[in-house]
């Protein structure tokens, strides 16, 4: 009696960086899985067995993507909202093709594919923990935490889609400009 396949978690793993990396490059119309499992040496079987389809492909991409900017997130977290900013752009420059997938909306245009809404709710949490902290310290502005959180992340995320798209000058000082957009978040909000 032939014995069970196992996969492992690292082709599993494989297989998320592998799919980011030619979404990211193809476009999402243009990769298969056979495309995947040839970049994985692995087999199209074993894509199937491990999520199914495409679009469950995608989307553990996504999701996987959400949880590794959480992890990021929580490790800085000590550091307060600088560290958590400073984080949020080491990790998109680490991770360009998960980053692009997860909020360039490509891969939603293409497939029913969002992140599982748990997922990027939890990818929040170190920001929005953050503000709460940084506001009962009397060091932020009142008003709904949500809000300010929102806020915040939707000013460093606006720099770092314009610095992985390559929007804006030539010769663009994107690390300078950066931690210039975080001191100016910083006194905005303060209280």
């Amino acid at each position: 009696m032939a014995r069970p396949v196992v996969h492992t978690d690292s082709l599993r793993q494989e297989l998320l960086v592998v799919t980011a990396d030619l979404v990211d490059r193809d476009g999402p119309a243009r990769v298969t899985l056979r495309d995947v499992a040839a970049a994985a040496r692995t087999s199209t079987t074993a894509v199937y067995s491990l999520f199914g389809g495409k679009s469950q492909l995608l989307t553990a991409v996504v999701d996987d993507g959400f949880r590794s900017f959480r992890d990021s997130q929580l490790a800085a977290s000590p550091g307060g909202l600088q560290s958590l900013g400073v984080a949020y752009r080491d990790w998109a420059l680490q991770h360009t093709s998960l980053y692009r997938l997860m909020f360039g909306g490509a891969l939603a245009g293409y497939v029913d594919c969002q992140p599982s809404p748990e997922v990027a709710a939890d990818a929040m949490e170190p920001l929005l923990d953050a503000v709460a902290s940084a506001q009962a310290a009397g060091n932020l502005l009142e008003a709904p935490t949500e809000v300010v959180a929102v806020a915040i992340w939707g000013q460093v995320h606006g720099l770092v889609s314009l610095e992985l798209a390559q929007v804006g000058p030539p010769d663009a000082d994107w690390a300078a400009a950066y931690g210039a957009a975080l001191d100016a978040v910083a006194r905005g909000w303060a209280a």
